[in-house]
């Protein structure tokens, strides 16, 4: 008889890749097959060091500069999109563009650069510095007296933002957050601009929402979360964000090797998530961990199911 306590593990879905990731790791593998190794890729394609130790060991390899990248060379962009000015650069070097843009993204962009053509001043609710922001913003190569870009990630960024009030003004989001991270910011540039105009549909990724609301029922019932994903994926982090604002314990983790049985002592109900760029094998590993230490109880929860799929591009 086994002396391990018994512990309820209930997996969340939907969890683990979007549409959006599943289409960036395809297109590297994609070039990969037809134009042979090394294939240079700027910026992490997505935001999961599995993922990208994989696609290491198949020939790609990461750049942060458009500088590293030798001439002629095919270079894809990742799933977090670009600014017009490292478009520009791989056009100097010569370099042969694949874009693995998300398609959620590509819809920011195009609305951005809509707004901006009508003379707009264009709010981006964000996060500073995540690569899908800084691409974002760098749609609009110069603020101009007639329309401009801002970035804008609490209620006192919207209060010191100063935009004339008859101006053509309009907002878009980041698309990694959530309708609970951007509703109070939205609510106060409606308040301090009545006039402004929103997109005609919600920036907001349906995967990211989607893995919010199975950890917001998770947390009703459960003791402990445990969410699958790399420290600089934004929508991993804001799953046990939400966990621990509820009050329920919760953490992050990408390498099981790093797993420490302690987490599991005085729990009984465990909830598994995966953020969007998460692949499955690492839920797997995580549950094998579990088990060396207690007997398990594995549920798969209903949820919603996730049909979006994107095209890939011809190249």
């Amino acid at each position: 008889m086994s002396n391990k306590n018994i512990i309820n593990v209930s997996l969340a879905n939907p969890r683990g890749f979007c549409a959006g990731v599943d289409r960036a790791i395809q297109i590297v593998r994609l070039a990969l097959k037809k134009f042979g190794p090394p294939i240079y890729v700027r910026h992490e394609v997505v935001h999961n060091k599995y993922v990208i130790d994989e696609l290491k060991n198949e020939g790609a390899v990461f750049v942060e500069e458009i500088e590293e990248i030798p001439r002629g060379s095919h270079v894809i962009f990742s799933a977090h999109g670009v600014s017009k000015l490292i478009k520009k650069k791989a056009k100097k070097y010569n370099l042969i563009p694949i874009d693995a843009t998300c398609p959620l993204v590509t819809k920011v962009h195009t609305e951005v650069n809509q707004m901006y053509d009508k003379d707009y001043h264009i709010v981006l609710i964000g996060h500073a510095g995540h690569p899908e922001v800084e691409g974002t913003m760098g749609q609009i190569e110069q603020n101009s007296p007639n329309a401009s870009m801002h970035l804008v990630q609490t209620i006192d960024d919207v209060n010191k933002l100063n935009i004339s009030a008859d101006k053509k003004i309009s907002y878009v989001s980041q698309t990694t957050l959530s309708f609970d991270d951007t509703k109070n910011i939205i609510d106060s540039l409606k308040v301090k601009f009545p006039n402004i105009m929103g997109p005609k549909t919600s920036d907001i990724c349906y995967a990211t929402q989607n893995r919010q609301d199975v950890i917001k029922k998770l947390v009703l019932d459960h003791d402990l979360i445990i969410v699958v994903g790399s420290p600089n994926s934004s929508n991993s982090n804001r799953l046990v964000d939400i966990a621990l604002q509820k009050g329920v314990d919760a953490f992050l983790i990408d390498d099981m090797k790093k797993f420490n049985p302690d987490c599991l002592k005085n729990k009984k109900k465990i909830g598994i998530s995966a953020g969007a760029s998460a692949p499955e094998i690492l839920v797997q590993n995580l549950i094998k961990k579990i088990k060396e230490h207690s007997e398990v109880k594995l549920i798969e929860l209903d949820g919603v199911k996730e049909k979006v799929i994107f095209k890939l591009p011809r190249f």
